[in-house]
């Protein structure tokens, strides 16, 4: 008979011995609080949680474990990434090659494919959950400021490393997608040459900012290999490096939950937090694992040039500053807009002065910072939402229950109300005699330009002005009844149909109560320098949509244009 083992005693000796210690410190495992302790303080990666947690930071309501899972993605993007790249060569000639030989000739290819597409698609819309997580429950606030700002530059760096990754496969897809992209960058002010003062600053197609992007002045080899370098090596590294910041200031800032009560017991973090860490790490895994087998990522015909889809749209996630041209000149819709959201949403722990609302959910305490947020991640995503599914061939607008094969007549000429001024022209809307010329603008810039930066001081500064609360009920009837009159007027008159005034009226309402009646009831008494501050974000979200007001109804292309600096407004 063979000799009965003892697991204990051979358990102890592996315990015990020094290629053991020298890897764990930790001795025979007691189940201690002293051992659970230990455990997180001497971990590689626990360490990065404190000891204890409040008992609302282990809830799954409270986190949803966004950002573990975000992490997760970044994870699994990069395991499955360095896989592909031992079997992708950054070419023309044979990028799309092997994207074929990943989807029919490598064992398991077309899975790690699927797996990074997806996981890539997932990560954008995990670090836009997570952003809003954190704004609902107040975490953003002191003494968390920095680290939100770095939560903001990773949010930012997660699109550019996807819109980079979008060009690889070489397919119509993607090499068209990246094109619309990056055409806004030549709309850049000072660094674009379509964009304002581009021309004073010596820009021109072949050194401008889109240049050094591209690598040229078309999406060609040198683009694809910048891309690739960019989403193999220099994007990763600088995301690596936040990310180290990021769970860092997580830990030195302590966790955001609020006590339920003064007196509570904070729990151990080992098991009760890691383990749903745990749970739901296997658990993203899984579902990207069955999502990739269900679903291929798409892969159209090799990259064309000569070949220009109809329409062509940028990835999901920028097809809203897309959808934005529409209503402005490039110069705002792709450069400017973007870099007010990033730089106000990191301006926002120190411009809300509200002590409230840390470490829960509510919307009482924090009325005017959740709606105004709130406001811009809806507006955001049914900007997405119209250019994806709105927008068909010429970007003319389909209605979703309207088929894109249906040819759709060409809208309706747009016009400017300040800009170089047709004498004798005819406006909008108004028969045309023999040889007369429609009006591209109705009124001169030198009218345009006062009056505009009236109408915005006067928009930026009421809502302080009025020192009593404006009773909610009797604003909204004096607002309704003015804007019902105007439009009544306007029908009456033939200048505005019943659809027009539905626009005017619902986009009125928006920037009536957004723009005015929630700042003047909660932001009055800051002081003028985080009021000012706070406005401006305020009146350039209003002011989106009413730009969208103006085009959809009234087909107003600009409300100020000047031709000779390429400035449109």
């Amino acid at each position: 008979m063979l000799p009965s083992l003892d697991v204990e005693k051979v358990k102890k000796e592996i315990l015990d011995s020094q290629i053991w210690r020298s890897m764990f410190r930790g001795g025979v495992w007691k189940d201690t609080p002293r051992d659970r302790a230990s455990h997180i303080i001497g971990n590689v990666w626990l360490h990065l949680h404190p000891v204890r947690a409040r008992p609302r930071a282990l809830e799954w309501t409270y986190t949803w474990g966004l950002g573990g899972i975000s992490f997760v993605l970044f994870l699994i993007l990069t395991v499955t990434g360095v896989l592909l790249m031992f079997y992708y060569r950054p070419t023309i000639d044979l990028a799309y090659r092997d994207m074929k030989d990943l989807e029919f000739a490598i064992t398991l290819g077309k899975l790690f494919r699927n797996m990074h597409r997806w996981a890539a698609q997932a990560m954008v819309v995990a670090v836009i959950a997570h952003m809003v997580r954190v704004f609902l429950t107040g975490s953003y606030k002191k003494p968390r400021e920095f680290n939100w700002g770095v939560g903001v530059l990773l949010l930012t760096l997660t699109l550019f490393l996807s819109f980079t990754g979008y060009l690889l496969p070489w397919d119509q897809l993607a090499i068209w997608a990246v094109t619309v992209g990056t055409n806004m960058a030549a709309a850049s002010p000072g660094l674009g040459n379509e964009g304002p003062f581009g021309s004073l600053m010596g820009m021109r197609i072949n050194n401008d900012i889109r240049f050094v992007l591209l690598g040229g002045t078309m999406v060609g080899e040198n683009t694809l290999l910048r891309f690739y370098v960019m989403h193999c090596v220099a994007v990763p590294l600088l995301v690596g490096i936040l990310l180290i910041v990021h769970f860092w200031r997580v830990r030195k800032d302590s966790f955001s939950a609020a006590p339920y009560n003064s007196a509570e017991e904070k729990l151990e973090v080992w098991p009760h937090l890691v383990k749903r860490e745990y749970i739901a790490a296997a658990g993203c895994l899984l579902f990207i694992m069955l999502w990739s087998i269900l679903m291929d990522a798409p892969l159209e015909v090799q990259a064309n040039p000569n070949v220009t889809p109809n329409p062509s749209k940028a990835p999901w996630y920028f097809v809203g500053l897309q959808e934005l041209l529409v209503y402005f000149d490039p110069w705002i819709a792709g450069v400017i807009l973007p870099n007010l959201i990033i730089v106000g949403l990191m301006a926002l722990p120190y411009i809300d002065t509200n002590p409230k609302g840390v470490g829960y959910y509510t919307w009482k305490e924090r009325p005017f910072a959740n709606a105004q947020f709130m406001l811009g991640v809806v507006l955001w995503f049914v900007l997405i939402y119209i250019g994806y599914y709105c927008r068909g061939p010429n970007f003319f607008w389909y209605w979703p229950w309207e088929s894109w094969l249906d040819p759709k007549p060409a809208p309706p000429p747009t016009w400017s109300v300040f800009g170089p001024v047709i004498p004798n022209c005819a406006w909008p809307g108004q028969p045309a005699a023999a040889g007369q010329p429609p009006c591209d603008s109705l009124f001169p810039i030198w009218m345009g330009l006062p009056l505009v930066g009236l109408a915005f001081a006067a928009s930026m500064a009421l809502p302080k002005m009025i020192k009593a609360e404006i009773e909610s009920k009797k604003a909204h009837i004096a607002f309704f009844a003015v804007m019902i009159l105007a439009v009544a007027a306007g029908k009456l008159l033939g200048k505005m149909t019943l659809l027009q005034g539905g626009w005017l009226l619902f986009f009125g309402y928006l920037h009536f109560y957004f723009g005015f009646l929630l700042p003047q009831r909660h932001i009055r008494n800051l002081d003028w320098a985080r009021y000012l501050v706070t406005m401006f974000l305020v009146i350039c979200t209003t002011g989106v949509l009413l730009k969208m007001c103006a085009r959809l109804a009234f087909d107003i292309k600009y409300l100020i244009t000047i031709p000779q600096i390429s400035m449109n407004i």
